[in-house]
């Protein structure tokens, strides 16, 4: 039998041509095959098997002869509508719960050992003649991989001392250490990489930390000149004027009319008898 004369959409070596009955069979059960792949039956809580080996939507009522029709179904705009719905009951029916409140993670507690040795050095710059300080804080005993951290704080945030805003605060801390400040100067610091630098030294434990204060600006907004005097102090205010004398008394009486005797006292003080 040729080519040409074998039927159209037969296979080689084949009975006869595929019907479109046993087409849609096979397709239907490849369907079956893949849905069965990606999707567990066992956990749908709608699915139901009788004891007639049919298979029941618990929540649409309906029956079906395999598997494959069931998946169909649960794809479909009846099961789809009925699901919604179920959820909205549910959500109507159940009482608004509170927002969890997401547990915070606790600090992590290190068994403290001390506090650290440190040392101050104040210096002045010989061209600007500004202050600076220079600390130095050793940690010997510094956890592996760890780094000194610092920061400043201002008076208002520490809970130690009364508030005096005319100082901040200059904080060092490295596990296993105690955390230690300084008592510096509320002044504005210089954030000039040459005037402002620390240092790590990994093989010493010293952790450095260098800052220089900036000039206090005259009254008219420029900064003092190095090396200059300080400026003289303000006069004092001017005296207050005397005050205005005090207005003339009245006029004395007038000497007395004729006709009137004066008297006696008046003519006994006048050494008249």
């Amino acid at each position: 039998l040729s080519t040409m004369d074998r039927d159209w959409g037969g296979k080689t070596g084949g009975a006869g041509v595929v019907s479109e009955q046993y087409s849609n069979i096979d397709r239907r059960e490849r369907l079956r095959r893949l849905a069965l792949e990606t999707i567990d039956l066992s956990k749908d809580p709608y699915f139901m098997r009788n004891h007639v080996g049919q298979y029941e939507c618990k929540l649409c009522l309906t029956i079906h002869n395999n598997e494959a029709n069931y998946l169909a179904h649960t794809q479909g705009k009846r099961h789809q509508q009925n699901l919604a719905r179920r959820a909205a009951m549910q959500a109507k029916d159940t009482p608004m719960q509170p927002a969890s409140v997401k547990k915070r993670s606790a600090p992590r507690k290190t068994a403290k050992i001390g506090r650290p040795g440190y040392k101050v050095t104040r210096q002045r710059d010989p061209e600007t003649k500004q202050r600076s300080l220079l600390f130095q804080v050793g940690y010997p005993e510094i956890d592996k991989d760890l780094v000194p951290r610092y920061r400043f704080m201002s008076a208002f945030e520490q809970k130690v001392e009364p508030i005096d805003k005319k100082y901040q605060y200059l904080l060092f801390a490295a596990d296993p250490y105690e955390t230690i400040a300084f008592k510096i100067p509320n002044r504005e610091i210089e954030k000039d990489p040459s005037k402002f630098f620390t240092h790590w030294d990994p093989e010493k434990f010293v952790f450095t930390l260098q800052l220089y204060f900036k000039d206090t600006p005259n009254k008219d907004g420029a900064p003092a000149a190095p090396g200059a005097p300080p400026p003289p102090p303000p006069p004092p205010p001017p005296s207050e004027p005397a005050p205005p004398p005090p207005p003339p008394g009245p006029p004395p009486p007038p000497p007395p009319m004729g006709g009137m005797a004066p008297h006696p006292d008046r003519m006994a003080a006048l050494g008249f008898h």
